[in-house]
């Protein structure tokens, strides 16, 4: 049999260390050279065969079992005669994956290798470059054994849960499980179930219960359309979250026991095969378990209340977070409290560091941006799954320490849900803020939006540059609407004109996208000009400001130039506004509509309000049309927001579906397959 390659499949993991000569004795084991004298170390730990040719002897003796098995039942069935159905029934192992599901830690153990460290090489875009072992033989034993200890706090799931981890049906309603399997099986008991569990004694009773599992699943599948449907409104799964599948476990030989089983799919595609790769229930973090319990449960409630289906039970109140105020308290004192003894406190003997999993943005808002690590979720390309890269912000601002002040200072001011976005919209002022959330949850083309974590930060065109090296560095999919700040030649602002030699005072347009100065050269922009695309971050941004429009005045058709959002409403919505009751704008931009005698006279007028009205009060009052689809936004809004959503469209679906190989472990199966064969 030919021996494996299992090097690109292998998991692994690089630990560098800074060790001063004072403390070689403790790193014996890991010095590369005798002539190493003190500076970076390197380990790789790798998860690898104990035994790879014993590991390939067993799977190729199981796998021919189940071969003789299924011919065995494939014998018997023909005695049924020429009309009855092929035998087809699913035995362990499928293959060497449903191999090592059962057996993966009997035949894997961790091995450590020395690294070169004058080989290490510093990411790429995030991207890891490990070395090549080039044949390095393993250390015997741990290294790190007694030089490194870690203990880990997980976070806390609720009562009801033993000391193993389980929790009964019993417990589990009583408590208010936030376990989402276990809701899930008690929603189908109250409100799908119609079929009895069955048995299994031979292989014919086998094939029955696949087909069986295979009805049951289609009915699983239809019964929580509606409800998962529901929850995808409330922004889960998101665009760089794998999508729920919910499958039966039925499991004979462990005496049937019957649950629903939660798992987070993943699809992939190689061009002719579609393939589902599946994670644990348990892989998916405690944020988004309980935000999806939460949802879930008060659904269950609705329907249990509404006596949809069987449902007869009732459901508690859902569970909360620790508040802000604790979150940041946490953060603040938790390291304080690590260091809390006579032996430690400043000094350097034995060092201590914490490391928080968190998606929370309260404590992120409480660290610095220098000790913060970013996990950026990663599309597939041909031969990968989705994967996640991990940036340290420490540098995410080059080597200018005033954009850095600013923008840690701006984020501590307003928030830091930046780094937990699916996408940013940036925006230009309050008027913005109240008006572009509500285009967006009023007219069904952007529902996509609605249905996505977006982070909305209000900050100005002459300051929406300085983010530029964060949500360059983070892959952050973003949004600037923002406004032209036409002036003229003394630098004084004015109204936009063509032929004057205008310019934008916006240092966003001027330095950032589509960096460009000269007034007639930003308004003959086509929208392409106005999307810069990161080709190796893999990602994009869009800039949306006031263009040109037609519009028909009085019977007359004539190019409008606006220059703020007020007015761009007006020119998207003048039939609107030219009969819309109100006070304050809404009723000087009715008179200047009603008074001008043309487009260039109506663009003077609106110029003039502007200038003396209340614009948040503008926007309040427009909230309260009575058809809110009336209202229509502004082109260059309705443009950048439909490509925002395309945008968030295209990265689910690379996300989800990307093209890979066949097989997760591709060179081992494929052989291991051939001899099993």
């Amino acid at each position: 049999m030919p021996d494996p390659d299992w090097g690109a499949v292998l998991p692994s993991v690089d630990i560098w260390l800074d060790v001063p000569e004072t403390e070689l004795h403790y790193v014996q084991p890991l010095l590369p050279t005798l002539e190493w004298v003190a500076g970076r170390l390197g380990v790789r730990v790798r998860y690898e065969p104990s035994d790879a040719k014993q590991l390939q002897m067993d799977y190729v003796s199981a796998r021919g079992e189940v071969l003789s098995l299924q011919k065995a039942g494939a014998a018997l069935a023909g005695e049924e005669g020429a009309g009855a159905p092929a035998f087809e029934v699913k035995l362990w192992p499928e293959n060497l994956v449903d191999f090592l599901q059962r057996r993966l830690t009997s035949y894997f153990t961790h091995r450590y290798y020395v690294l070169d460290p004058e080989a290490i090489a510093d990411p790429v875009h995030g991207v890891a470059q490990p070395q090549q072992l080039d044949g390095n033989e393993p250390i015997e034993g741990d290294p790190f054994k007694g030089l490194i200890r870690i203990d880990e706090i997980s976070a806390q799931r609720g009562f009801g849960y033993g000391d193993d981890g389980f929790e009964d049906d019993k417990a589990a309603t009583a408590s208010g499980s936030r376990k989402l399997s276990t809701q899930l099986r008690q929603y189908y008991a109250h409100h799908l179930d119609p079929y009895e569990k069955p048995d299994a004694k031979d292989l014919h009773a086998l094939r029955a219960i696949e087909q069986a599992q295979q009805a049951f699943d289609s009915r699983l599948t239809d019964g929580f359309e509606s409800p998962l449907k529901e929850m995808h409104t409330l922004g889960y799964p998101g665009v760089t979250d794998p999508r729920l599948n919910i499958s039966t476990r039925l499991r004979p030989v462990e005496g049937l026991n019957h649950e629903a089983a939660v798992r987070f799919e993943i699809a992939v595609h190689d061009g002719e095969k579609h393939v589902n790769l599946h994670l644990p229930e348990e892989s998916n973090g405690l944020g988004y378990q309980n935000l999806i319990s939460m949802v879930f449960r008060l659904m269950a409630f609705r329907d249990s209340w509404m006596k949809v289906g069987k449902a007869k039970a009732k459901a508690g109140e859902p569970e909360v977070h620790l508040h802000t105020q604790v979150q940041q308290v946490f953060i603040r004192q938790a390291y304080k409290i690590l260091r809390n003894h006579d032996e430690l406190g400043a000094k350097e003997p034995f060092r201590t560091q914490m490391v928080v999993s968190t998606h929370s943005s309260h404590i992120a808002h409480e660290c610095e941006f220098d000790s913060l690590q970013y996990f950026r979720r990663l599309p597939g390309n041909a031969t990968s799954i989705p994967t996640s890269c991990v940036l340290n912000l420490n540098d995410a601002f080059g080597g200018d320490p005033e954009t850095k002040r600013f923008v840690t200072r701006y984020l501590k001011v307003t928030h830091c849900d930046l780094l937990f976005a699916d996408a940013a919209i940036f925006i230009e002022g309050p008027a913005e803020r109240i008006l572009v959330p509500h285009f967006v949850n009023e007219h069904a083309e952007f529902a996509k939006l609605s249905e996505s974590y977006i982070t909305w930060l209000e900050i100005g065109g002459s300051h929406a540059h300085r983010m530029k090296a964060l949500v360059e560095r983070i892959g952050l999919t973003t949004l600037i609407i923002t406004d032209l700040d036409s002036c003229d030649a003394d630098g004084k602002v004015a109204v936009p004109v063509r032929g004057q030699n205008y310019t934008s005072r916006n240092q966003t347009l001027r330095t950032w996208c589509p960096a460009a100065t000269l007034l007639d050269e930003l308004l003959d922009k086509p929208d392409a000009d106005k999307i810069l695309t990161y080709t190796d971050e893999r990602f994009a941004i869009c800039v949306a400001y006031q263009s040109p429009v037609q519009v028909t005045f009085k019977g007359t058709a004539a190019e409008a130039l606006a220059y703020t959002l007020e007015d761009s409403i007006v020119y998207a919505n003048l039939p609107l506004f030219a009969g819309l009751d109100g006070t304050g704008l809404i009723a000087k931009f009715r008179t200047a509509i009603t008074d001008s005698a043309d487009s260039a006279a109506l663009a003077v007028a609106l110029k003039e309000h502007l200038k003396e009205g209340n614009k948040a009060e503008f926007a309040l009052d427009l909230l309260e049309i009575e058809n809110p689809i009336a209202l229509a936004p502004p082109p260059y809004i309705r443009v950048g927001l439909l490509w925002l959503a395309e945008q968030l469209e295209h990265k689910q679906l690379e996300l989800g579906i990307v093209k890979v190989i066949e097989n997760p472990l591709p060179a081992v199966v494929s052989e291991l397959a051939g001899v099993a064969a």
